[in-house]
């Protein structure tokens, strides 16, 4: 095995690379003693077109007949004494397949038109992430996925919802026709039935037109399991592991099976940095969310055993996130680490991972229990209030917060309306405490995400076989306006509210007798800047109710989750403006009396 290393092995690119003379092929198969190129242009003939050795492992050929559009596969030799009849494989770095058993298809990389502006995505303290996923988001056709295609169609409805970035769970090739994706049988292929790769840079393209971001789901801490052809790929493998791609130890068990790649052995190394790199470059993503990288940096996703620890794994991390960054200064890195683990987020230079966010596990856990409980007296204020003030090295803005994801609400767990009250989803107290979650998503310090459906209050669990049922938008408008209205306040679109996109929060009123708490997030403070939050956790009106606010004068009612403009059976408990006076109240110079209803949540700014 090749020592660990972050050097380029080989400064030319492998794959199918299509050029002025035809079709360069290269790859790497240590251990084949021939390969053959096959496919359309020759007819399937397996002996025609040798590649060359190249040393070092790796075979190469030019050749004039191919073309992009050709479909192709390596035909591997072995050494005759293992007596493995020749391996028909398809290309690790193929862009595109006919599909996860088919064949390599030749892709021109180059091809596509990008013409048009240069978007920039917005900064992370002003981003909306909608994690979608592409199979069940806008599904045109019963018993099909949905396609990138059908899923650009609804593009016009995410940038009115206020969302200025998607995050797609993993579009690489994977096995059958529905998956979550998180199963990739060839990293470096788009999935066929949604449409493959110029499908996809039509999707990224059509979102930028549309301010939207595009933050693309990878998948490291694992390949396959299944139709996964880089399974010893060029014939050899120890212990009946993997081959040249995994490791060959105990190292290779994860979760999913036996198929975690070498972060050790250089040839691997580059291949999963070009992979991340070809998201940024070839189809101008905007971002990565890293899955699960825990079982990157661990065997068993313990992070306090050091004797199961993979160095090499936190050294990959480090080494491609310090590439993106020089690279495509701007673009957003996320972990999904789960563990609370600060190094995540902290600088490569400090012995840290470099990744710019990582999703906040006690957040959606903490505030997801407080409204599921049937007891208003249960409700842990104190777990409420850490949840809403955690922060990763002193940057709020270094985690991504939610109450829905594909992981919280799948594989038994439900969506938040159905959790509050089993088979009443549509209830009062579902839709009230729900939202009262979503508020506190897009009204506390991080950068917030959504589910898709969530905003329609979509009430199945996931499934990729389950499309969002859109007949919702009609039924349930009225949450549709509720989160439109938070976004808006989140994005300070009205440029009265800047306070949400900003570092300072200071969590000022408890009442854990009462279920009240009030908190004042700022950027610099003063008028149009300054925001008061005031979340209300039990089943009961609140009038003349005295808090502290930071500053004197006028505050303006910008939000009332209990309008029923929302919801026709919600109570619409007026909240109207406050008229801070000075006299000193919970530690701050100015007091106010406000009105709240029912597990609701009241935003006020002031205009001057």
């Amino acid at each position: 095995m090749s020592k660990e290393t972050n050097t380029y092995i080989k400064n030319q690119s492998l794959g199918a690379i299509p050029n002025s003379k035809g079709v360069t092929f290269r790859v790497w198969a240590p251990h084949a003693k021939k390969v053959f190129v096959i496919g359309t242009f020759n007819d399937w003939n397996k002996t025609s077109t040798p590649l060359f050795n190249a040393k070092n492992g790796y075979w190469s050929r030019d050749v004039p007949k191919a073309k992009a559009g050709d479909e192709y596969r390596f035909l591997i030799h072995t050494p005759i004494d293992w007596n493995i009849p020749p391996l028909s494989r398809i290309d690790p770095y193929a862009r595109k397949v006919t599909n996860s058993k088919g064949n390599g298809v030749i892709y021109d990389t180059k091809a596509f038109n990008w013409d048009g502006g240069k978007f920039k995505m917005a900064p992370g303290n002003k981003l909306v992430i909608y994690e979608m996923h592409i199979g069940t988001f806008n599904v045109k056709i019963n018993g099909q996925p949905g396609t990138f295609d059908s899923a650009i169609e609804k593009f016009s409805y995410l940038k009115e919802l206020g969302i200025n970035a998607v995050e797609v769970m993993p579009v690489a090739e994977f096995s059958g026709n529905f998956s979550w994706g998180y199963d990739p049988s060839h990293p470096f292929a788009v999935e066929s039935l949604y449409g493959g790769p110029d499908a996809f840079k039509r999707f990224v393209k059509s979102a930028h037109e549309h301010g939207i971001a595009v933050v693309v789901d990878v998948v490291y801490n694992h390949f396959g399991p299944s139709d996964l052809d880089l399974w010893q790929f060029d014939g050899w493998s120890e212990n009946g592991k993997g081959g040249i791609y995994f490791y060959n130890d105990r190292r290779s068990h994860s979760p999913w099976g036996e198929t975690r790649p070498d972060y050790g052995r250089g040839e691997v190394r580059q291949y999963i940095h070009d992979n991340a790199l070809m998201w940024l470059e070839e189809y101008h993503a905007d971002g990565l969310r890293w899955d699960m990288i825990v079982f990157i940096k661990t065997i068993d996703g313990n992070i306090e055993n050091p004797a199961n620890d993979i160095p090499e794994g936190w050294s990959l991390m480090q080494w491609i996130n310090v590439e993106i960054q020089q690279q495509y200064p701007g673009k957003i890195i996320i972990a999904e680490g789960m563990h609370k683990n600060p190094w995540v987020t902290k600088d490569v230079g400090a012995g840290g991972a470099g990744f710019n966010a990582q999703w906040d596990a006690d957040f959606v856990h903490h505030i997801r229990q407080s409204v599921i409980a049937c007891d208003d007296r249960s409700r842990d204020l104190g777990e409420v209030s850490k949840a809403i003030e955690h922060r990763y090295d002193q940057d709020a803005f270094k985690r991504i917060i939610y109450t829905e994801s594909h992981d919280a609400i799948a594989n038994g767990r439900a969506r938040l309306p159905e959790d509050i009250w089993p088979g009443n989803a549509d209830s009062w107290f579902s839709k009230k405490r729900s939202t009262l979650a979503g508020a506190l998503v897009l009204t506390s310090p991080g950068i917030p995400m959504i589910f898709e459906g969530q905003e329609l209050l979509e009430d199945r669990w996931f499934q990729d076989k389950v499309p969002i049922d859109w007949s919702r938008v009609e039924k349930e408008h009225g949450i549709l306006e509720m989160y439109q209205d938070m976004i808006t306040l989140r994005r300070n679109l009205s440029s009265v509210t800047r306070g949400l996109s900003g570092q300072n929060i200071h969590l000022y009123h408890f009442d854990d007798g009462g279920k009240i708490i009030a908190f004042h997030r700022w950027d610099k403070q003063g008028p149009t800047d300054s925001v008061v939050i005031v979340v209300n956790m039990m089943n009961q009106n609140l009038d003349d109710y005295a808090i502290g606010f930071p500053r004197f004068g006028l505050w303006k009612t910008r939000f009332n989750s209990d309008s029923n403009k929302y919801d026709i059976n919600f109570g619409n408990h007026p909240a109207p403006d406050v008229e801070a006076h000075e006299e000193k109240y919970d530690g701050l110079s100015y007091t106010g009396k406000i009105s709240i209803g029912p597990y609701t949540v009241v935003i006020f700014s002031q205009d001057k």
